[in-house]
C-alpha cells in the first residue's frame, strides 16, 4: 500500500528544470534508494517529500497520521548542549503535551491530551531516549560540541529513531560514518519497521539495503526493481537503446533538413505531411535533454619517483597518553596503491604523515624516497577559499594551465569536470558539497604529481565519478594512499591494506577490504584451531616442565621449498585470478534479473558452484600463505 505519493513534482531554478514531471509512490515497509548525479534534485526532492520546501507545481500526497522524520546530510545540532538533549528533541511534542497534561490549566481537554500522549508514546519518553542511545551506544552527557562528524550523524539518526517515524528520510547517512558504523547502520535499517527512502552514493550500501532503485534522471524518476548490482545492468541496456534511438532520430532529421534545402522542383514536389514531420522532428530535437557528459578525469604524473616512496621501521607515535601507533614496520614501493582503515579517531592522518614525512616520531625510523611530488586531497576540503573564484582555484592569476605537457584554457579544464564555462567566474561559496569535491579533484590533478593522497574522496560525489575515479587510480602509475570508508571503491583501487587492528597496532594485509576481512577471518580461525589443538594435546604440568629445557634447545627445523613446492607457489597466483574471474562472472550472470525468467533452472547450479568457488579460494590462499610462510623462514 502507497504511504506518499508524488505526482507530476516541477521545481527549476535555472536553464533546466531539477524535476520535470518526477512522479513516485512509497510503499509500507520498503527501502528505497534514491540516486543521480550530483545537482539533480535529489536532495531538493526528499526535502520535498519531508515537506520542508515546495514544488513549483504538482502534488504529493501522504497517508494520514503518517510520521516522516528527515535527516539532513549536515546534521545542524548547535542549539543542545548535550547529546541526551538533542536525542529527547526527537520526542519534542510528546513532551511538551505531557508537561500540559501534568501542569493542565482550566479549560484544557484532558481527554484530547491523554489520547495524543499515548499515540505518541509520551508517557515513557525518557525510556524511549534512554533506549535509542543505548542501542546507538551513545553517552547521554557527552558535550555536543566536541562530538566528530560521525559521532553527530549518529546522534541525529537517534533523533529521528526517538520520534519511532513510519518513514526515515536520508540524505547522504554515511558521510563521516566509518566502516563499523556503516554495517551497524546497514543492520539498524534492515530491522527498522517502517519505510526508508535513502540518498546514498555508497555502492555496497545501496546494494545491502535497497529492495529497490528509484533513479532521478534529467528531471524525471524512473523506478528498478532490485539492488544496486542489478540497476547498474539494466541501466546499461536503457542508456545503449537510448542512443540507438537518438542516432536514428538525427539522422532522419538530417535526411528531412537535406531534402527542404533542395531545389525548385523538389520544393514544388514537397507534400504538407512531410513538412509538418519536418517540424515536429525539429521540436523534438530541440525539447531532447541529453544524458548529462562524464566527468573527463586526467592526471599529470609528472617525474617517475624513486622506487621505494617511504619506508618505517619499529615507528611509535603517541600523543600524551594516546598512543596512535605502535612499533610499525612498512614498504611502499613506487605503484603501490595502499588503503588506510581504522574507525574515526583510530589515527588515520597521523599514519599518513607519518609516510609523507610531515609528521616526526617518537621512535623508530622513517625514511622517504626521492623526487616525490605528492598532491594531497583534503576531506574537510581546506584548500578551497570560499571567496576565490573557481578559474583562480584551479589556476591563480592565469587563463591557461599546463597537463601533461598540453597546454589547456582553464574554462575548458574545468568544463571537464561538468562546470559550464559561464560559472568560471563564480565564487567557490556558491557551490554544492559534491561540486566542491569536483573542483578540488580539479585543484589536484591540475599539479604533477607521482603520490597522490586522497582522504575520503568519495563524499558527495555521484556513482559515475566514482567509478570513473576509480578507473583513473587504477591507471596512475604512481602512488595512492586511500583513507576511504567506500567498501567498493576501495576493492576496486587499493593493492594492499594498512588495518587498524587495536590502540596504537596496524597490520598490512594483501588486497582491499573482503580481502582485509577475509584474512583476518582465517587468522582468527587459525588461531582458535591452534588454541584447541595445545589443550586437547596438552600434557601433565610436571612432564611439560621436564621436557622444557630439551624443547627450547630444539627449535623447529627450517628448509627450503622443494622444487614443487616452488612451482606451486609461482602457480597460485594465475590459479587465484582464475577462481576469482569465474566469481566475477557468476556474480554479474545471478544478478541479471532475466535469468530468473529465462533459466530459472540455472540458479541453484550457479550458486552450487558460486559456494565451491568461495571454499576453493579460500584454502588456495591459505596454502599461498603457507608456502610464502615456509620460504620466507628458510
Amino acid at each position: 500500500m502507497a504511504i506518499v505519493t508524488c505526482q507530476d513534482l516541477r521545481l527549476a531554478f535555472g536553464v533546466h528544470p531539477l524535476l520535470d514531471g518526477a512522479s513516485m509512490t512509497l510503499e509500507a515497509g520498503e527501502r528505497v534508494a534514491l540516486i543521480g548525479r550530483n545537482g539533480s534534485g535529489k536532495s531538493s526532492l526528499l526535502r520535498i517529500l519531508a515537506a520542508l520546501e515546495g514544488a513549483d507545481s504538482g502534488e504529493v500526497r501522504r497517508q494520514q497520521g503518517l510520521r516522516m522524520v528527515y535527516v539532513a546530510q549536515e546534521p545542524q545540532l548547535g542549539g543542545f548542549d548535550t547529546v541526551f538533549d538533542a536525542v529527547a528533541q526527537g520526542v519534542a511534542e510528546a513532551r511538551e503535551l505531557r508537561l500540559r497534561f501534568e501542569a493542565h490549566a482550566p479549560g484544557d481537554d484532558l481527554d484530547a491530551l491523554q489520547t495524543r500522549i499515548e499515540l505518541l508514546g509520551g508517557w515513557n519518553w525518557e525510556q524511549r531516549v534512554q533506549e535509542v542511545l543505548q542501542r546507538l551506544a551513545l553517552q547521554p552527557d557527552d558535550r555536543v560540541a566536541e562530538l566528530s562528524g560521525g559521532q553527530q550523524k549518529r546522534v541525529a539518526l537517534a533523533q529521528a529513531l526517538a520520534a519511532s517515524p513510519d518513514v526515515l528520510l536520508l540524505d547522504e547517512p554515511t558521510n563521516h560514518l566509518d566502516l563499523e558504523a556503516i554495517v551497524w547502520l546497514e543492520q539498524l535499517l534492515a530491522g527498522f519497521r517502517g519505510s526508508v527512502l535513502v540518498i546514498s552514493h555508497d555502492r555496497a550500501f545501496v546494494d545491502a539495503v535497497a529492495t529497490r532503485i528509484v533513479e532521478l534522471d534529467r528531471g524525471v524518476l524512473r523506478s528498478y526493481p532490485g539492488n544496486y548490482s542489478a540497476f547498474e545492468q539494466r541501466k546499461a541496456r536503457e542508456l545503449a537503446d537510448e542512443a540507438l534511438a537518438q542516432a536514428r532520430a538525427d539522422k532522419l532529421l538530417a535526411q528531412e533538413e537535406e531534402w527542404i534545402r533542395q531545389g525548385v522542383e523538389a520544393r514544388r514536389t514537397r507534400s504538407v505531411a512531410r513538412i509538418q514531420r519536418l517540424q515536429q522532428l525539429r521540436g523534438q530535437r530541440a525539447a531532447r535533454r541529453e544524458v548529462l557528459g562524464s566527468v573527463r578525469l586526467e592526471l599529470d604524473r609528472g617525474e617517475s619517483s624513486g622506487r621505494i616512496v617511504a619506508e618505517l621501521q619499529d615507528v611509535s607515535k603517541s600523543f600524551g597518553e594516546l598512543q596512535v601507533v605502535r612499533g610499525l614496520s612498512a614498504i611502499v614501493l613506487r605503484g603501490d596503491k595502499v588503503g588506510i582503515l581504522g574507525p574515526n579517531g583510530a589515527g588515520k592522518t597521523t599514519l599518513l604523515k607519518l609516510l609523507l614525512g610531515e609528521l616526526q616520531p617518537d621512535s623508530g625510523r622513517v625514511r622517504l624516497g626521492s623526487r616525490l611530488q605528492v598532491a594531497y586531497f583534503d576531506q574537510m576540503r581546506a584548500a578551497l577559499d570560499p571567496q576565490a573564484t573557481l578559474a583562480d582555484t584551479i589556476s591563480p592569476g592565469s587563463d591557461w594551465i599546463e597537463i601533461g605537457g598540453a597546454r589547456k584554457h582553464v574554462s575548458a579544464y574545468l568544463g571537464d569536470f561538468l562546470f559550464p564555462a559561464s560559472r568560471a567566474r563564480s565564487p567557490v561559496k556558491s557551490l554544492s558539497g559534491g561540486e566542491r569535491n569536483r573542483l578540488l579533484l580539479a585543484r589536484l590533478f591540475a599539479r604533477p604529481a607521482n603520490v597522490v593522497v586522497l582522504d575520503e574522496p568519495t563524499n558527495d560525489l555521484d556513482m559515475d565519478t566514482i567509478e570513473l575515479l576509480e578507473q583513473l587510480l587504477q591507471d596512475f602509475a604512481g602512488t595512492v594512499f586511500l583513507v576511504s570508508h567506500d567498501r567498493r571503491f576501495l576493492d576496486n583501487v587499493v593493492t594492499s591494506t594498512l588495518a587498524w587492528e587495536s590502540p596504537g597496532t596496524w597490520r598490512e594485509y594483501e588486497g582491499g577490504v573482503d580481502d582485509w576481512l577475509a584474512q583476518r577471518q582465517r587468522a582468527g580461525q587459525a588461531q582458535a584451531q591452534a588454541q584447541a589443538q595445545a589443550q586437547a594435546g596438552a600434557q601433565p604440568a610436571t612432564q611439560a616442565s621436564a621436557q622444557a629445557p630439551q624443547a627450547a634447545a630444539q627449535p623447529p627445523a627450517r628448509r627450503k621449498l622443494s622444487y614443487k613446492e616452488q612451482r606451486e607457489l609461482e602457480q597460485l597466483p594465475a590459479r587465484i585470478e582464475q577462481l576469482e574471474q569465474e566469481q566475477r562472472q557468476l556474480t554479474e550472470r545471478l544478478a541479471d534479473p532475466a535469468l530468473y525468467r529465462e533459466a530459472p533452472q540455472q540458479v541453484a547450479q550457479m550458486r552450487t558452484r558460486f559456494d565451491a568457488i568461495e571454499q576453493q579460494l579460500s584454502e588456495t590462499l591459505q596454502r599461498w600463505q603457507d608456502l610464502e610462510d615456509l620460504g620466507a623462514a628458510s
